[in-house]
């Protein structure tokens, strides 16, 4: 046993998809602070309130148990907090599935559940940095700021990755890489104007991060307030509106019902699931108001059933008025 290592077998007390809902907390498949091994186990870096740690869990769905183990000076704090970032703190109680298609969304689906990983900055984040733009190039971003401001991930490196992405039978082999923890409060607000535009990130998103980073420690005290709460705390920061908000508290707090309005894809997506085309917000509004306080959960359970709209022509292309990007140090 490596030296601050932390290890616990999980019994959930239903079918758990251990892995399908910690990749809730991924940010594109570059993400520094997440990796899937060979065996399939999936590794994730995090601040906690007692230090930084990593997470690594490898789900025996035969056995009805999910192997968790954690190092780092966070590591009995993420240990106690794992079952609810897989989804145990998750209660659906109420839930009726009202609409046909997500009736039999549910059907198939039913054993997943949203996850909590219980802090705000890791979620909030990446939410600004994904803020009106590409998914392509807000991942990119984020994945350039943890490699140029992160810090190595405590306990061992994980090891070969399968070249997809997932592990399954067949696929190619890429050599494992040092997870990142991403960087602490005090890091982002020192960085410079011009730092940011070399990570891909303009004024205006830069901004709302360093004003993030600079109250993080009171927006962290929040994490035991309802949901309600948490996000009028939020959108008292400059530039954190309804979008950032609802991914941030969904991610953190697991909050059902969580809507990111104003996001490019996700009413169009309902609309099309729901009533066979796309709608605007105040149509997804309608669409869910009976689901309500279940409304996030019915586009997430779409998506990962994956109901999405189909995408005719070229992808949105990134930005290209910003300087070429640092690959890290």
């Amino acid at each position: 046993m490596v030296s601050g290592e932390v290890h616990r077998t999980w019994r959930p007390g239903w079918p758990c998809p251990a892995t399908a809902v910690l990749r809730q907390q991924r940010h594109g498949a570059g993400d520094p602070s997440y990796a899937v091994t060979l065996d399939g186990a999936h590794w994730r870096a995090q601040r906690t309130p007692e230090g930084p740690a990593t997470l690594r869990v490898l789900a025996r769905p035969h056995d009805g148990e999910v192997d968790l183990t954690c190092w780092g000076p966070g590591a009995d704090w993420l240990a106690e907090a794992a079952p609810g970032l897989l989804g145990a703190a998750d209660d659906v109680t109420g839930f009726r599935p009202h609409h046909p298609v997500v009736r039999d969304v549910w059907r198939r689906h039913g054993a997943w559940r949203l996850g909590r990983s219980g802090v705000l900055l890791d979620a909030l984040v990446p939410a600004v940095i994904e803020q009106k733009v590409t998914g392509q190039e807000a991942f990119a971003s984020y994945a350039a700021l943890l490699r140029r401001y992160g810090e190595p991930a405590p306990g061992p490196e994980p090891g070969d990755r399968p070249a997809g992405g997932r592990a399954r039978t067949g696929a190619g082999v890429r050599p494992g890489r040092p997870l990142l923890v991403p960087p602490a409060p005090g890091t982002l607000a020192l960085v410079p104007s011009w730092e940011w535009l070399a990570l891909g990130i303009d004024p205006g998103r830069s901004r709302t991060l360093v004003r993030v980073a600079r109250v993080a420690d009171s927006l962290e005290r929040a994490v035991g307030l309802e949901p309600a709460e948490v996000t009028r705390r939020l959108r008292t920061v400059p530039g954190v509106g309804v979008w950032t908000a609802a991914e941030t508290t969904r991610r953190a707090l697991g909050d059902a019902d969580a809507v990111s309005f104003g996001d490019y894809h996700v009413a169009k997506d309902v609309g099309w699931a729901l009533v066979g085309e796309p709608v605007d917000d105040a149509g997804m509004a309608e669409l869910l108001e009976p689901y309500r306080p279940h409304r996030a959960r019915v586009p997430e359970l779409l998506a990962v059933a994956g109901l999405r709209r189909p995408r005719h022509g070229a992808r949105m292309s990134p930005r290209t008025h910003l300087p070429v990007r640092r690959r890290g140090r």
